[in-house]
């Protein structure tokens, strides 16, 4: 008697954790914010090179100083990540002449499980079935929505520097060489400010949405 063994779509995805969306996560603000430094003109495009993610050409920073920020600041994100203690994240440009706001990009961080609790009274580890391919698909999606909507954004004709600003639940664990600043410190002044909405996308443990504001 023959024999044959079927395997459904769904049994082919592998669970992810939230350590797993963590990382995911983590990767996608690395190429995002290194994506919108380029695009925007804060360093020149000699000092990034192209690199293929998500089945797309993206630009990440060469520059040992940029890199060496990201290696210190990432694992910080990817730990709050794993823990759910991450909220957003925004990245700042500034201009390097009056300190003043320019453009702020957030995303939003949602943990779209709750941990169930068992009869033990502990809770139940946070997972999800996704697939790897529609993740990337979706990200391949902001990705290109960051570099369209960089085409309409007014130009930043001043020198301009970043910094990443991260906002953290209240229970989350923060070192000493974090510095705390009030959120009013980074908005945007002034009466014409605009905001557009980027697409969300989602691991199915964590679900990121952001957007773009700036001067008009």
């Amino acid at each position: 008697m023959n024999k044959s063994l079927s395997t459904s779509a769904s049994q082919q995805v592998k669970p992810i954790t939230l350590a797993g969306s963590a990382t995911i996560v983590t990767q996608f603000f690395r190429h995002a914010v290194n994506s919108i430094l380029y695009q925007r003109g804060v360093y020149s495009p000699e000092s990034f090179e192209r690199k293929q993610e998500y089945g797309i050409t993206l630009f990440v920073s060469k520059d040992k100083e940029i890199v060496d920020y990201f290696d210190s600041v990432l694992p910080n994100l990817e730990g709050w990540l794993t823990k759910s203690q991450l909220k957003s994240l925004s990245l700042v440009i500034i201009s390097s002449l009056t300190g003043e706001t320019l453009e702020k990009w957030d995303f939003d961080i949602q943990t779209v499980q709750d941990n169930d609790v068992t009869i033990t009274g502990k809770p139940l580890p946070i997972t999800a079935r996704k697939d790897l391919t529609e993740i990337s698909k979706s990200i391949r999606n902001v990705m290109r929505q960051i570099t369209a909507t960089v085409t309409f954004l007014p130009l930043l004709d001043t020198r301009c520097s970043f910094d990443l600003k991260i906002y953290l639940s209240k229970k989350a664990t923060v070192g000493k060489e974090w510095k705390e600043e009030t959120t009013d410190s980074v908005n945007i002044k002034g009466d014409s400010v605009d905001v557009v909405e980027l697409r969300s996308w989602s691991t199915g443990v964590q679900r990121v949405k952001g957007r773009v504001t700036y001067k008009c």
